[in-house]
């Protein structure tokens, strides 16, 4: 197979790596509309987050009035609370984190480091999320992981649901990772740049109970996956999974 670079900086040639193939971006504040257009390719989403939430001053994201942050919550570091939203006595958040207007964060969630909760999620108990995207009105109100993935508007995690974020299929596990993910489209593999990526989440999907993602797994808006242990690869807008 042939080895593709990962466009970051130019228009991609394949739909399917463009953000406007799995996000719609209105109505969601102006800085996820402006990430989401700011970036030729899903895989520039996430290091053009953190980059931006390591200097939250100049990507502009202090903002007045705060929202609410209950006795009993513990924050870490720089973590920017939006009007409209609540973090609950009994959560922890681990800045630099942004936590946008209309989320709650619940007792017992933990969201780490580089990440973006959007607008109207609902993140609840046993629910950890790391160095991702939540677009906005996402539903994590069980025990689940999300790490290294940008995750599209309304789409529930069902309980016990993974993304897997770096590969282990050649020998044991290195920290930090060293091996890069790769998608593959058409028969050709693409490089993401990355050595954790979980996945892409289009909008309007739902994960069943106990879904486990494979590293790089691209899923379409609107797809609907049946009860199933594992899913990985690309899925197409609109697909039916079993």
């Amino acid at each position: 197979m042939q080895l593709i670079p990962g466009p970051f900086t130019t228009t991609p040639a394949d739909i399917r790596l463009a953000p406007d193939y799995y996000f719609q971006p209105d109505d969601l504040g102006p800085y996820i509309m402006r990430l989401l257009k700011s970036c030729p390719t899903v895989f520039g989403i996430k290091s053009t987050m953190a980059a931006d939430l390591d200097h939250l001053a100049a990507a502009g994201l202090y903002a007045e009035p705060r929202g609410v942050v209950e006795d009993g919550a513990l924050l870490q570091g720089e973590v920017i609370v939006q009007a409209g939203a609540r973090i609950e006595a009994g959560a922890q958040v681990v800045g630099p984190a942004l936590i946008c207007t209309g989320a709650i964060v619940a007792a017992g969630a933990l969201v780490r480091d580089h990440t973006v909760i959007g607008p109207g999620c609902r993140i609840g108990f046993g629910a950890e999320i790391t160095r991702s995207l939540l677009i906005g009105h996402v539903f994590m109100k069980h025990p689940c992981f999300i790490g290294d993935s940008v995750i599209g508007r309304r789409v529930n995690i069902g309980s016990f649901c993974s993304t897997t974020g770096l590969r282990c299929d050649r020998g044991p596990v290195a920290e930090p990772a060293i091996e890069e993910i790769t998608v593959t489209l058409g028969g050709q593999r693409i490089t993401t740049g990355q050595t954790k990526f979980g996945a892409v989440i289009g909008d309007e999907v739902a994960l069943p109970a106990g879904t486990v993602l494979s590293p790089g797994t691209l899923i379409g808006p609107g797809t609907v996956i049946y009860p199933r242990d594992h899913i990985g690869g690309f899925l197409p807008a609109g697909s039916r999974v079993r």
